[in-house]
């Protein structure tokens, strides 16, 4: 079977429509299941990857994954910061066996990821630009977590990078939208480092599903409709890593709580953005609203409104009051902190 939609949310809604519809039903470890079998799913335009709904809208913890997987760390604290539920998924409570940063990085000695630039540079109709994920041990010793994803796959063609991911399995509800997002910016990452220009996404499934669990919530968002699809700005032309860099290391101090001031000047409005949603999300752990409402005026783009809306709104707590009160034009005229 194979799905195509020009963005995530429609890919999102076509997907959940047929398993909503579908009559084989599973039972893996966990918990019954609507499946579809080797499915093939394209997003045309790879930067409307942000679903804009209320219910999948996942913007922070999904950056936040991109983050750890860049940082090519297992660590269970970096992750559990952004996404709790990873904790279920260790088995010493320190780190997640099957984490995907040290796969792509340092696989027995080995940076993929360098490798695979290194290949296309030099021949760029290769077809031999595949990451692996999946190890054979991954199935040898019976693990909490196993990796979902099994390749990645590069290929340029007409001066487009192309990228197929290939998943043993994968959670309709809760993972295809972060996975959608983390392997795009990282497609996107990789077609800037080749200076070619961003080509089509594709998902290979061979256990796409949907936990009984999960079905309120995927007719949620069938009936609440969403915005027009607003794509992520495009990342800036050239070498991304130095930025990366900046962006990892300003990630490290927001998560660890030792920031003081970082600084932006030197970097593109597209990663100071990125940094920006960083101490967005931090601040919404401190509910700090005036900080947050602060961040969101320096923001260089618009497309991260709705999702930095939810965090203010998330932390404003209502009193009664003799009249309605607009809140949002509220936050807006606080000055920024001194």
């Amino acid at each position: 079977m194979f799905i195509s939609a020009p963005t995530l949310d429609d890919l999102l809604r076509r997907v959940y429509e047929k398993l909503l519809r579908s009559k084989n039903r599973v039972e893996p470890s966990r918990g019954e299941a609507t499946e579809l079998s080797g499915i093939l799913l394209q997003i045309k335009n790879p930067r409307a990857r942000l679903s804009r709904t209320e219910n999948r809208g996942n913007l922070f913890s999904s950056l936040g994954e991109l983050m750890w997987y860049l940082a090519a760390t297992k660590d269970l604290a970096f992750i559990s910061y952004y996404i709790n539920q990873y904790k279920n998924d260790s088995e010493d409570n320190k780190t997640i066996y099957g984490g995907y940063g040290p796969r792509l990085f340092n696989a027995r000695g080995q940076n993929q990821i360098e490798n695979v630039l290194a290949l296309l540079k030099e021949k760029p109709h290769s077809r031999r630009a595949v990451i692996q994920l999946f190890d054979a041990e991954d199935i040898a010793i019976p693990r909490k977590e196993i990796p979902c994803t099994c390749t990645l796959q590069f290929m340029i063609r007409e001066n487009h990078l192309h990228m197929l991911t290939n998943m043993r399995s994968n959670d309709a509800f809760l993972g295809l939208p972060h996975d959608v997002f983390t392997f795009t910016m990282l497609q996107e990452i990789m077609a800037r480092s080749l200076a070619v220009e961003l080509g089509p996404y594709k998902h290979s499934v061979g256990s796409l599903h949907l936990y009984a669990r999960n079905i309120a919530g995927a007719k949620q968002f069938l009936e609440e409709g969403w915005q027009s699809n607003v794509p992520m700005p495009s990342m800036p032309m050239g070498d991304p890593w130095p930025s990366i860099k900046q962006l990892l290391d300003a990630e490290a101090a927001i998560r660890q709580g030792y920031e003081t001031k970082i600084p932006l000047l030197d970097l593109d409005p597209y990663w100071a953005d990125l940094v920006r949603l960083l101490q967005i999300f931090r601040r919404s752990k401190d509910n700090d609203t005036r900080k947050i409402s602060s961040l969101k005026r320096k923001m260089a783009s618009r497309t991260y409104d709705p999702y930095i809306g939810k965090k203010q709104s998330k932390n404003v707590v209502v009193h009664s009051a003799p009249e309605q009160l607009d809140l949002p034009a509220i936050l807006e005229t606080i000055p920024d902190p001194q």
